[in-house]
């Protein structure tokens, strides 16, 4: 289905400009009256992946407010086309309210709310698609839109972690790479320039620091282009093999702290997404099943499968978590005791404070491995361009009698 511009205005005469999904322009003008808006002028979009890189995100935070928005409403006694109508109206963010425009009219067609949600799957992910669903089944879409508040802060909380871990050490990096190039292509061949026009023997370490200056003067475009051509590498080659994806995701998980830090994000998330789903009375398979594809590490992905099967032959749960050797003893024992006791939500809780906790230490303990690691390369480097500097000059002063 095509995508357009249009530019309409609503029952109090302001001018609104949005994008749209519609089979063609009487489409577009009947669901643009459907919800409230008179068109004035549209155009189809022609997309190209330069449109689409530039174009204003969904926001975590967008999607926060509609469901708050939405619960608020369902607990209200609102109708659900109502409800929808209302939050398509107050929806600053325009693709956000574009997407909800469809999905009310999705809906307004017959179809229901989980599919048509489901049927803007990069936005909305499966996690997303079962709690309504779940919701629907149950007749409590108020619970739903509670629990995918509760995910959905959860998620913003750890992608906030996440970059808390990677900014000072990206930030740091970049600083010694800038320091490193211009020493070596500015600092470095002015002095070395000096102490070749004493004509005294240069010693190793000054040979060394001559080639390298060298050599990055000569093929600095090779050696910012091949991290880049050997990552581009990497990934079509990720993309291409299983086994390779498998072997990379299981060398990155033997990486010290960064590895520790990937596999305790990875289980935090499938325990998060697996205790938010069962709460909303979601089946433990399907649980165990949608909760494994948030999982990013192929090796942990196919530990958790097993899981599914194990349980799926009619064992218990904490029996299956303990089979996989990816999870603590403590978390396999809570689970054991909800299990054994009948309330497993609280004890999945439980869990998930635990995860939350180790996520923090986790992030925490690589930055602080990270900043004396970082300053030692600093000083190394720096310590080098002394020694193979200053030496030679001390020992040319020395000879000049100076």
């Amino acid at each position: 289905m095509p995508l357009y511009n249009y530019r309409a205005i609503d029952v109090n005469g302001r001018s609104v400009r949005g994008q749209l999904n519609a089979s063609n322009d009487l489409d577009l003008f009947q669901r643009l009256r459907d919800t409230g808006f008179e068109l004035i002028t549209s155009s189809e979009v022609r997309q190209n992946k330069l449109t689409a890189l530039f174009a204003p995100k969904i926001q975590q935070r967008d999607l926060i407010q509609m469901c708050v928005h939405l619960q608020q409403l369902n607990s209200a006694g609102v109708s659900l086309i109502e409800g929808l109508a209302d939050v398509r109206d107050s929806t600053e963010q325009p693709k956000l309210r574009d997407l909800v425009s469809e999905i009310h009219s999705s809906v307004a067609e017959g179809k229901s709310l989980s599919q048509a949600f489901g049927s803007h799957p990069r936005i909305f992910g499966p996690v997303f698609t079962s709690l309504i669903s779940a919701g629907e089944e149950s007749g409590n879409l108020s619970e739903a839109f509670l629990q995918l508040v509760k995910h959905l802060k959860w998620t913003e909380e750890v992608t906030t972690k996440v970059k808390k871990a990677t900014r000072y050490p990206s930030f740091m990096l970049v600083v010694i790479l800038g320091l490193f190039f211009f020493m070596m292509t500015m600092v470095v061949p002015e002095v070395i320039g000096f102490l070749k026009g004493t004509g005294q023997p240069l010693p190793g370490v000054t040979l060394a620091l001559v080639a390298t200056s060298d050599f990055v003067i000569n093929y600095w475009y090779a050696i910012l282009i091949s991290p880049v051509l050997i990552f581009i590498a990497v990934r079509i080659m990720m993309g291409s093999s299983e086994e390779f994806r498998y072997r990379v995701h299981y060398l990155i998980l033997r990486a010290p702290k960064i590895g520790e830090m990937i596999r305790k994000i990875s289980l935090a998330r499938f325990s998060h997404f697996f205790a938010v789903m069962f709460q909303s009375g979601v089946p433990i398979l399907q649980c165990i099943d949608t909760a494994t594809k948030v999982v990013n590490n192929l090796c942990l992905t196919k530990s958790l499968e097993t899981v599914h099967r194990t349980v799926q032959q009619g064992n218990s749960f904490s029996a299956a978590l303990k089979n996989t050797g990816e999870f603590p003893s403590l978390v396999i024992r809570m689970v054991k005791i909800g299990e054994d006791s009948g309330n497993l939500s609280e004890t999945l809780e439980n869990v998930t404070s635990f995860y939350d906790n180790d996520v923090n230490d986790a992030v925490d303990g690589l930055i602080a491995m990270m900043e004396p690691m970082l300053t030692m390369i600093v000083g190394a480097l720096m310590a080098w361009i002394i020694m193979a500097i200053f030496g030679p000059m001390y020992d040319s002063f020395s000879k000049m009698g100076i």
